[in-house]
């Protein structure tokens, strides 16, 4: 099934995700709330999936942008079941399924040293197993329906580079989700299923602020800011700088897009 050519489509056409219905995990803060938030404005539905509660951020989105259906779930990501359940919520609910963002993830610190095989562990099964899981039941799902879709990795710029010490398993799992959307890709495209990742750079989240306690803990200081300070774009990134590019992802505007990993990093990679 091959993807239309979508030429003689406005602007405005390939932005609108109206009528479609995403998955974004972890989407209850941080980057995956800035695209939740996105894909709704864009016109999509919504299941936000997070271990956390989801209630004020479907509040939020709800009220930002009236109309558009949104559910909160609970999902954990290193769980097959629970993912399998998240998918599961969104056809039975809003009856398809055509975009899923694989964004939950962890970023801890650990000295290599230091590092037992349950912190390798934990860091692999949320950020490689829970994207290949997602991947896969969203895949199953999209593949039945016979429409097509769109899976958005979320990698880093770690996915190129060592990103320093105390992160070897943050590290590896990053590199690995390239490697999988290239696979995935491959797979899935005779369905017309796209699969992107993106690659951000150091972004301001909850999560990096505990990160910043982590590596001080480690003995590694202020890491994270000194690394943030040599960005050619002179700024680290907020939530929304990825949540726009997902958007174009999800788009139709990227509709001749797979395999890709876009990098999002104010020129970090080419330092």
């Amino acid at each position: 099934m091959a993807i239309p050519d979508v030429s003689g489509q406005s602007l405005t056409e390939l932005f609108s995700l109206e009528g479609q219905v995403a998955v974004v995990t972890g989407g209850a803060a941080g980057i995956g709330r800035a695209i939740a938030d996105r894909l709704a404005e864009a016109g999509a539905d919504l299941v936000i999936g997070d271990i956390g509660d989801t209630t004020d951020v479907v509040a939020s989105i709800s009220e930002r942008h009236p109309g558009r259906r949104i559910l909160g779930t609970p999902l954990d990501v290193s769980e097959a079941a629970s993912i399998v359940a998240c998918a599961d919520v969104a056809v039975s609910q809003f009856g398809r399924l055509d975009i899923w963002v694989n964004n939950a993830g962890v970023y801890p610190s650990v000295p290599l040293l230091d590092m037992t095989d349950d912190d390798w562990d934990r860091v692999l099964n949320v950020n490689l197993r829970g994207t290949f899981i997602g991947a896969r039941e969203s895949a199953r799902r999209m593949v039945a329906a016979g429409h097509g879709g769109v899976i958005i990795n979320l990698a880093s710029t770690a996915g190129y580079q060592a990103g320093g010490p105390g992160v070897a398993h943050y590290v590896s799992s990053k590199h690995a989700v390239r490697g999988l959307t290239k696979s995935l890709a491959v797979e899935l495209g005779p369905s017309s299923i796209r699969v992107l990742a993106i690659a951000p750079t150091l972004i301001e989240t909850p999560g990096i602020e505990a990160g910043r306690e982590q590596f001080r803990q480690s003995g590694l200081g202020d890491i994270l800011d000194t690394y943030a300070q040599r960005l050619p774009l002179g700024r680290t990134g907020v939530p929304d700088d990825i949540a726009r590019v997902a958007v174009f992802c999800a788009s139709d505007l990227a509709l001749f897009m797979t395999g890709s990993t876009l990098l999002v990093d104010a020129g970090d990679v080419a330092l």
